[in-house]
């Protein structure tokens, strides 16, 4: 699906499990007066905290817990974009992150369709210092999976 058809769908969705979360550090600046919608969601990668305060998500096999936030303007994209270091004319392993849809599930395994996520190259995770995350949750100020 291409933003196009997103921005048609009506909804631009996006899975979000660091610092744009509910509760964290940027969720009030970046989305909540945008945000639509908000559910509980896991995505397939792994978690790792990186040694400057953020976590990173490589597209690897395990769970990342986090929330789908839906929006109703294409325009989040780019603002987040800029956010995460992400430009989507530079190559994979220039950007910091890079944005690409994967599927999302419910904390029950069912399928919440597709989403856009920022992940980041394991070589980069590699080289910042990630240190694995082995529950999939993040969290900058202290709440816990539970807590949401």
């Amino acid at each position: 699906m291409t933003e196009l058809n997103i921005k048609f769908s009506g909804q631009v969705r996006i899975f979000v499990y660091g610092t744009l979360k509910p509760g964290e550090i940027n969720y009030k600046r970046y989305c909540a007066a945008k945000v639509i919608a908000t559910k509980r969601a896991i995505a397939p990668g792994k978690l790792y905290a990186l040694p400057m305060g953020y976590p990173a998500m490589t597209l690897e096999n395990s769970q990342v817990q986090g929330y789908l936030l839906s929006f109703a303007e294409l325009g989040i994209l780019t603002q987040l974009d800029e956010l995460e270091g992400y430009q989507p004319h530079k190559s994979m392993v220039e950007n910091l992150y890079n944005r690409q849809e994967i599927e999302i599930f419910d904390l029950q395994g069912l399928s919440l369709g597709l989403a856009w996520v920022y992940f980041m190259l394991p070589q980069r995770v590699h080289q910042l210092g990630g240190i694995p995350q082995p529950d999939g949750w993040w969290s900058g100020c202290g709440l816990t999976a539970s807590q949401k």
